[in-house]
């Protein structure tokens, strides 16, 4: 008896310390070691089909930014074991509508726990994981190609400046968002908020691997909106697959910069 009752006391101390080190958010990384450089604008184009211009209008006024190149930091929620929700960190490096560097931790007690280095690099992407690399498997670019258009909802004026991008009229309230890949396109369905003209969702057919039989649908959502680097920001976002019930990833914002250098920084490993 009083050995059963030891062992429940021992699995009941471990079941309290794994939940308490899931309570300890991390630390975010060190400020990237560059300011934003310089950014020009463009007058908004006309033509564009009515929730489109509304949400560009909320977003920028008459004028929207040139961007070419960004870093998103910030500390996430992560669905990656199980369903468990480990806290975690980030960050996103993009050459604007060309490439992409991700840089994920999960932690636990604010410590590393898994580290995700994954990049999309001329069309060819590679997930290096603690279990094994993916690398140039067709299904898997599909997804980071999705993956680079979508995540430039935190600078979504390349969906305006890139001539290889396009919008189509769907109804009062979304869009059709058309992108390149490889030698074709895909298709994204923007949903605005008929209240705050904002992006509310976007949502496209994705493979979930590279063993995937077939696409799933794949949504990501704006949480909530924000002011960074003086601009109206998405600074909440999560992702999941229709499948699933709850977001497998949420993604709280920390710093935006734009406009450096990061050529040498997308190839590079780590934070």
């Amino acid at each position: 008896m009083k050995a059963a009752i030891i062992i429940v006391c021992v699995l009941t101390a471990i079941f309290l310390l794994g939940w308490l080190g899931l309570k300890v958010k991390p630390k975010p990384f060190d400020a990237y070691p560059q300011q934003s450089g310089a950014v020009e604008t463009m007058p908004l184009p006309k033509g564009l089909p009515a929730p489109v211009e509304r949400y560009y209008r909320v977003l920028y006024g008459e004028n929207v930014p040139l961007i070419t190149s960004v870093v998103i930091t910030g500390r996430a929620t992560l669905r990656v074991i199980g369903n468990i929700p480990f806290p975690g960190r980030f960050r996103f490096t993009h050459e604007a509508g060309q490439s992409y560097r991700h840089y994920i931790e999960t932690t636990w007690f604010g410590l590393p726990l898994m580290k995700v280095n994954e990049r999309y690099l001329e069309s060819v992407s590679r997930v290096d994981l603690p279990f094994g690399t993916t690398e140039d498997e067709p299904k898997v670019n599909q997804g980071a190609n999705l993956g680079l258009w979508a995540e430039s909802v935190w600078f979504p004026s390349i969906w305006l400046t890139d001539e290889r991008v396009r919008w189509e009229a769907l109804d009062a309230d979304s869009a059709v968002l058309v992108v390149p890949f490889e030698e074709a396109e895909e298709h994204l369905i923007a949903r605005f908020d008929p209240e705050t003209g904002l992006l509310s969702l976007l949502e496209a057919m994705r493979y979930q691997g590279a063993d995937s039989e077939s696409k799933t649908l794949w949504i990501t959502e704006a949480g909530d909106w924000g002011q960074l680097e003086g601009q109206l920001q998405m600074t909440v976002g999560a992702a999941r697959w229709l499948d699933q019930a709850t977001a497998w990833a949420i993604f709280d914002v920390d710093e935006v910069i734009y406009n450096v250098d990061v050529n040498d920084y997308l190839r590079t490993i780590g934070p």
